[in-house]
């Protein structure tokens, strides 16, 4: 029996074709299925385990019903005002934020405070809140592995593995290039990742020396200079350096291995909102769900300019 479409109206959320007689036939279509925040939350879990978050970590849902719809999903690295301008004007129901809104503890969510004022706005718009953070650093494809990825690195392990994860579940990670570079060429790749901000990239290290191992962690990672020692990194790449953990390192290594490149914090773990946004979307519409997700367009980086010699 030939079918052609139909030009006249049918049931909602049904197809109309004509028979070869011309008689009208409502064909069912799979219904639209938003998910709930809770269902999303799920995906999350499967996605970024809460039991891979550091101890002094505050992840998972800071504010939303879990039986609200989740359609249209934001990910960003900071929820900052600006953001929630920007989600709240999309229409959004959930953000998925990096870090967290409410990390230290709290005696009042008055809305005479920026925190405050956030979860006002949240709950008044019916928007969830979500912190993926250290399981997100952790996760396979989570932060360092994204910024590994991005800089070519081989053979890659964390840093520090999880306590209860995969063997290849961690803090940080460590590869290999495929060849060596000079340092300074290394430190123009990872400047032409990142996203343009105000502090740019800093280097301590002759830029002639040769690397290939590398080592990587998003966001702040000086506490992790024992570990970058023992993987025999030439180069380590992170975020928030401060100068006496920096400045001993240095003299530790004599002028040799390992050498810093200083990055945004914001700028370093940036680059994974994009692949984490897709894999979530991925793990939604495998389950049956519809949902809208994209990426924030704000620049959350604190910093608006900077002052160099010269200039």
């Amino acid at each position: 029996m030939e079918q052609k479409e139909h030009d006249g109206a049918g049931p909602a959320g049904a197809a109309v074709i004509t028979t070869g007689t011309d008689r009208p036939v409502a064909v069912p279509t799979p219904a639209v299925r938003v998910p709930t925040v809770g269902e999303v939350l799920g995906a999350v879990e499967e996605l970024w385990p809460e039991s891979l978050a550091e101890g002094w970590d505050a992840v998972g849902l800071v504010a939303g019903r879990t039986a609200n719809g989740a359609g249209k999903i934001l990910f960003t690295v900071d929820p900052t005002a600006a953001v929630l301008d920007e989600a709240l004007d999309w229409g959004a129901t959930m953000i998925v934020s990096h870090h967290p809104l409410l990390l230290k503890p709290v005696s009042s969510v008055a809305a005479s405070g920026f925190k405050g004022d956030a979860i006002h706005r949240l709950i008044e718009a019916g928007c969830a809140l979500v912190t993926v953070h250290t399981n997100g650093d952790s996760a396979v494809g989570g932060v360092s592995d994204v910024l590994a990825d991005a800089l070519g690195l081989q053979h890659v392990q964390p840093l520090v593995r999880a306590a209860d994860g995969l063997p290849e579940e961690g803090i940080g990670r460590v590869g290999d290039l495929a060849e060596p570079v000079p340092l300074g060429t290394f430190a123009e790749t990872v400047f032409s990742i990142l996203p343009a901000v105000a502090g740019g990239v800093r280097v301590a290290g002759d830029k002639d020396a040769p690397v290939r191992r590398i080592a990587v962690c998003g966001g702040a990672g000086d506490s992790l200079f024992d570990s970058v020692r023992s993987s025999h990194a030439d180069v380590y790449v992170t975020a928030d350096l401060r100068h006496h953990p920096a400045s001993e390192l240095r003299e530790a290594a004599a002028d040799g291995p390992p050498y810093l490149i200083d990055v945004s914090h914001f700028g370093s773990e940036w680059l994974w909102l994009t692949p984490a946004a897709d894999a979530l979307a991925h793990v939604l519409s495998d389950r049956g769900f519809t949902t809208d997700i994209r990426v924030s367009g704000v620049n959350t980086d604190p910093w608006d300019f900077v002052l160099t010699p010269g200039h």
